[in-house]
């Protein structure tokens, strides 16, 4: 039995916690040094198998041209407003020093030279891209090798660079490309604090105590660098994307909080009734332990779900952050009730030991049943109590308003649009956004998303030429850079400069159209090929990859949640039920998104300076971990429901019982949430802040428009059938360490239940 296991494991805990406390100590300082030793730098590869741009990259890397590997630019104008790089000497001298400065940086392939091409002539600079039309603004872009071979060391040390030189030339600087957005470190660090402090504050109103407020942040904390530094590790082996610690961070925050605080709020009952804190602890991981277990179960499975995508980057991605959460759900069995154990009688709300309090620790459940008075501890639930004694009254409008306000709120899900934002929807105050803006004055925004097509002509001279001139006649290409031919393969590559930025709808539709109709008709039937890369075309191509997979994602991640729920509760509606209003609550969620970044409703509020699409990954993270998240107050709050049920009977006390005395740790833990991840939709970077938006607004829906009106009104229209489960599948479904059966009771020391009827 999981409880049994349970109640020894949080027993034992609570008996020996500074054996425990100390245990956690040493596992965080092993986890730090070997982050320390053997840890690497995350990074994004925003590829996948059996891709266009893959296929691209490919060709690019036989060619050995060192378009494969990264790029930076540095963009610079004089300060001299009446400047200009054609007639002013000072400014392109200092043009020649900056690039001769920035070719002596380690790991520097080569750089273009927008001086040298200017002392060949106007022209030859102008259409070279190198120098705008105007005269006014240069680029210098900076060639390095593959990503594997480069660090954050490369990104300081041009930064570093580029602070240098602002000081000493007449030039106003301005810096960006794939090495910024590969090894720019993320956000994260005041984000975390501003998420603990909010949570700490929430956790101190809910208990009214100091040290019930400190626990659970200490326990997160425990846990967060465990995951953090474990993740590290795990950077240093394969490659995690840069969201990682972020969202990591969020959810693992988020999460540990709230398995703590459910722990705590039954230690705190027990204390309540009077029983012994080591005693209470051991009762209270057994109880409200095993809705952690499952929800924890739940959340990683729905993340490690991500792998049907087939997308490696989403695959890491997925296991880094269930790293996270598993390490939290292990801290909320062992380290948290060694922390109760050790905090002894300071977190019980009454300081004496009833009739109630000897009968829990003399083991007798039968006279337990007798005395123990359903509504102890739970007189904070009377207004609770009577709200959803209300609903379960008028069900039939509350389940229709409820849900026609949520489908109402997903309606412009209709119109999401996948993508990643450019480095124009960055705030002003980063360099990256300044020289994009200079580079869209100066050139046109497609500058800032060059395409590059590969083709091998094999043996086809006049193909290169037919295909450049067919890619520059393309309305959507504003121009073509000259050809570069290989000459030991052959393969060549073209530059092409779209007309749109990288995050219109109408560069994917050019990208779309090229591999469609323009190359094709270049090639003709021969044996040639060509493929459309560059950093535009793999982030269009990993879009439409996930948005392809997403159907079956989801269908993988409800199935399994629904079996998970399934034995769980031994019953069919209950986890059917669960799985549609959590479809929905995630639904609002996606919808609310779509308004704030793509239409930008109130985007000013959390500092979204522009409209952007949706970043093409996010949709299927937010689904995994929002299903998981919403499960956790499913299972908690199902189960109190489940154990009122089974005490009672009656369907309709154990909704308004179980209900009203979960109302306010749900809400507590919802808070919490909401705080911890709306701490991150502030951040500067857009994808922090569509997961902080996201997920902030998903559980505040959930927990409020779900949890408090659809599942008391849907509960009660289903009545008895709630809980209704076929002999034929009673039988086969397992029992023990995965689903629960009614003498879990009797392993906790509580009162054995009626068994369960229509079956």
């Amino acid at each position: 039995m999981l409880s049994k296991a349970l109640l020894r494991l949080g027993a034992s805990a609570a008996r020996h916690p500074w054996r425990v406390i100390a245990a956690w100590l040493i596992a965080a300082t092993l986890a730090v040094l070997a982050a320390v030793a053997f840890g690497g730098r995350t990074a994004d590869s925003m590829t996948a198998p059996g891709l266009d741009s893959g296929r691209a990259a490919e060709l690019i890397e036989r060619a050995g041209t060192g378009q494969e590997g990264m790029t930076a630019q540095m963009v610079v104008t004089p300060l001299d407003d009446g400047a200009t790089f054609f007639d002013d000497d000072g400014a392109r001298t200092a043009l020649t020093r900056l690039r001769a400065e920035v070719k002596r940086l380690p790991h520097v392939l080569g750089t273009s030279d927008p001086a040298g091409a200017l002392d060949t002539g106007r022209d030859t600079a102008v259409r070279g891209g190198l120098v705008s039309a105007d005269g006014r603004i240069a680029v210098v872009r900076v060639q390095y090798p593959d990503q594997s071979r480069l660090s954050a060391e490369d990104l300081d040390a041009l930064v570093d660079l580029g602070d240098r030189l602002r000081a000493e030339l007449p030039l106003r600087i301005e810096m960006g490309g794939h090495l910024f957005y590969a090894f720019s470190d993320p956000d994260g660090g005041a984000s975390e604090l501003i998420g603990l402090l909010a949570a700490a504050a929430i956790l101190f109103l809910a208990f009214g105590s100091l040290v019930a407020a400190v626990l659970p942040i200490g326990m997160a904390v425990f846990g967060l660098t465990i995951g953090v530094a474990t993740m590290t590790v795990l950077a240093g082996v394969t490659e995690v994307p840069t969201f990682a610690p972020v969202l990591g961070s969020m959810v693992g925050l988020g999460v540990g909080i709230d398995y703590a605080l459910f722990v705590l709020a039954r230690h705190r009952e027990y204390l309540a009734c009077g029983l012994d804190p080591r005693a209470a602890a051991g009762r209270a991981v057994a109880t409200a332990g095993r809705p952690v277990v499952f929800a924890g179960g739940t959340v990683v499975v729905s993340i490690l779900g991500l792998a049907v995508a087939n997308v490696p980057f989403m695959t890491v991605g997925g296991v880094a952050v269930s790293i996270v959460v598993l390490t939290m759900v292990l801290a909320s069995v062992t380290l948290l009730p060694a922390f109760l154990g050790a905090a002894g009688p300071r977190l019980a709300r009454v300081g004496r030991v009833g009739r109630v309090g000897r009968a829990l620790q003399t083991g007798k459940p039968g006279r337990l049943a007798r005395r123990r008075d359903p509504a102890a501890g739970a007189a904070h639930a009377a207004g609770w109590r009577r709200w959803i004694g209300h609903v379960s009254q008028h069900p039939v409008p509350y389940a229709i308003g409820a849900a026609g306000l949520l489908l109402t709120a997903t309606l412009p899900v209709l119109g999401l649009r996948v993508g990643l934002p450019d480095d124009g929807s960055l705030p002003h105050s980063r360099t990256e956004r300044r020289a994009y803006d200079l580079v869209a004055e100066g050139f046109g925004p497609g500058t800032n998303g060059p395409l590059v097509i590969a083709a091998d002509p094999a043996g086809d001279p006049g193909v290169l030429d037919r295909l450049a001139a067919t890619v520059a006649a393309d309305p959507g290409i504003a121009s073509v850079a000259p050809t570069h031919i290989d000459r030991d393969t052959g393969i060549a590559t073209l530059v092409v400069f779209p007309t749109t930025s990288p995050q219109d709808k109408a560069t994917a539709d050019t990208i779309a159209r090229l591999r469609t109709d323009v190359l094709p008709t270049a090639i003709g039937d021969g044996p040639a090929r060509a493929h459309v890369g560059g950093a535009a075309a793999s982030l269009s191509d990993v879009g439409q990859r996930t948005s392809q997979r997403l159907p079956a994602f989801v269908a993988a991640v409800l199935a399994m949640s629904f079996l998970l729920l399934m034995l769980v509760f031994r019953s069919i509606l209950v986890p059917l039920k669960a799985v549609l209003l959590n479809l929905l609550s995630i639904g609002a969620a996606y919808g609310i998104m779509v308004a704030v970044f793509q239409w930008g409703w109130g985007g000013a509020l959390i500092g979204l300076e522009a409209t952007v699409p949706i970043v093409s990954f996010i949709p299927m993270f937010l689904f995994a971990i929002l299903f998981g998240l919403s499960m956790d107050y499913e299972v908690f709050l199902l189960s109190r429901v489940r154990e009122e049920y089974l005490r009672t009977g009656d369907n309709g006390t154990a909704i308004v019982e179980g209900i009203s005395r979960t109302a306010r740790i749900i809400t507590s833990a919802a808070l919490i949430m909401v705080a911890v991840f709306l701490s991150f939709a502030v951040a500067d970077d857009p994808s922090a802040k569509m997961f902080g938006l996201g997920l902030a607004t998903a559980i505040f829906i959930d927990a409020t428009v779900v949890r408090m009106v659809l599942v008391p009104a849907t509960m009660t229209l289903l009545g008895r059938t709630n809980w209704w489960l076929p002999k034929w599948l009673d039988r086969i479904l397992p029992r023990g360490p995965v689903g629960t059966d009614d003498t879990d009771a009797e392993s906790t020391g509580e009162a054995r239940p009626p068994r369960l009827v229509d079956r």
